[in-house]
């Protein structure tokens, strides 16, 4: 089957946070946006048709996941990564947010140090300071345009706060970046030196560009896997975030038993029904359609690349290696980030994710999100392009630059 992902689909009018919220996030109403990492595609049709047979049914009890359930899942991840699970390894949460709270809750105590690398997911950091943790930041270092780990101050940092928890993005959201084994092993050899416990956040493990492939942290060594809860969803390979499923293994029975712990002390237990289903569809029934997204989302890449070169060179990609988040250098424009957000919110009517959201180390940059109908993107870039060419603007950028 030919899926078409050039279709336009209104989203408008759907209670959806990317569309309907401008106004309450204080954006004006009329801007494009592409914000939020959810795809304006629709899910696959044989997840639809699942999900409508479960409707049809008509009853939404509590629910769980059976052995057919775990067997999805788990011939995923070892086709896919070679990774081999067990299934008391399995413990389902309503999403990997709500994991990485509950493996701070469980594995670390107030005024304890938790290790990010910003730029980073926003949550991240907000997980960790709404819990009364200490963030301890080892900024990701650009090389040439490359952002790779700075192995050093991350061992430093790590004695000199006692951190007891490293939150590791693979592959990593903003930057893009797919981790290789060496840096992968490095990173696993410090934390088990020092004796840190790894939460690795693997949502966006299905989405590597050419040249580039997915390792699972855990895969890598029994030792490794002795320290780590791994955070995996379908919610952003088949754009199901908002049925609330995901699966996290722990392969170490103390750490999952502490974990479970600390998600019954949320008061939670069983997931969304229709999470359920829509999961266990994917995982059966729709590779064809991932196969030909991905295909659609690097003709995506290749047009924002070619745009920009050709028609905004000041603002620079940053090549990414995964996921179908760009972000984007704006730091040539010497714009302020209320100069930024003023071209781009109000000037290019456009919502993006402001790089200052992911940490201080993320100013000047923007996230764009590209899962989305090519003609979308020409919209937007467009819009960009002809909100920088305007007199006005240019005018100002001269004397905001000299």
């Amino acid at each position: 089957m030919k899926y078409d992902f050039d279709k336009i689909v209104d989203r408008r009018g759907t209670n959806s946070l990317k569309y309907d919220f401008a106004r309450e996030r204080g954006r004006r109403e009329d801007v494009l946006p592409l914000w939020v990492a959810d795809m304006d595609f629709p899910t696959a049709p044989s997840i639809r048709e699942r999900l409508q047979k479960t409707v049809e049914h008509g009853i939404f009890g509590y629910s769980e996941g059976k052995e057919a359930y775990f067997r999805a899942v788990a011939d995923w991840y070892q086709r896919h990564f070679g990774w081999e699970v067990q299934e008391e390894w399995l413990v389902k949460t309503p999403g990997v947010v709500f994991a990485i709270a509950a493996a701070i809750r469980a594995f670390t105590e107030e005024g304890e140090a938790v290790l990010i690398q910003q730029p980073v997911y926003y949550p991240f950091s907000e997980v960790i300071t709404d819990n009364n943790r200490v963030l301890v930041n080892n900024p990701l270092k650009q090389v040439n345009g490359h952002y790779e780990i700075d192995f050093e101050e991350f061992e430093r940092k790590i004695v000199e706060n006692k951190v007891k928890l490293f939150l590791l993005c693979s592959p990593h959201n903003p930057v893009g970046r797919v981790w290789q084994e060496w840096e992968l092993r490095k990173v696993g050899d410090i934390c088990l030196k020092y004796g840190v416990l790894v939460v690795s956040d693997e949502i966006h493990s299905d989405f590597t560009y050419e040249g580039h492939k997915h390792l699972v942290f855990a895969s890598l060594s029994p030792e490794y896997a002795e320290i780590t809860v791994t955070c995996t969803a379908p919610s952003k390979t088949f754009n199901l975030a908002g049925l609330q499923v995901s699966n996290i293994f722990i392969s170490n029975e103390k750490l999952r038993e502490q974990f479970k712990k600390a998600i019954a002390a949320a008061g939670y237990s069983q997931v969304n029904v229709m999470g359920l289903v829509a999961c266990q569809a994917a995982y059966e029934t729709a590779e064809d359609w991932l196969v030909q997204l991905k295909e659609y989302l690097a003709g995506n890449l290749a047009f924002v690349r070619s745009y920009l070169r050709e028609n905004i060179p000041q603002i620079e990609l940053v090549e990414p290696e995964g996921t179908y988040l760009l972000w984007l250098d704006f730091r040539k424009l010497s714009l302020s980030e209320e100069e930024r957000e003023d071209l781009i919110v109000n000037k290019a009517k456009l919502w993006l994710d402001s790089g200052a959201m992911f940490g201080e180390d993320g100013e000047g940059f923007e996230r764009i999100n590209i899962a989305c109908p090519r003609k979308v993107l020409e919209q937007a870039l467009g819009q960009l392009r002809e909100a920088m060419q305007r007199p006005a603007w240019e005018s100002s950028h001269r004397l905001s630059s000299q």
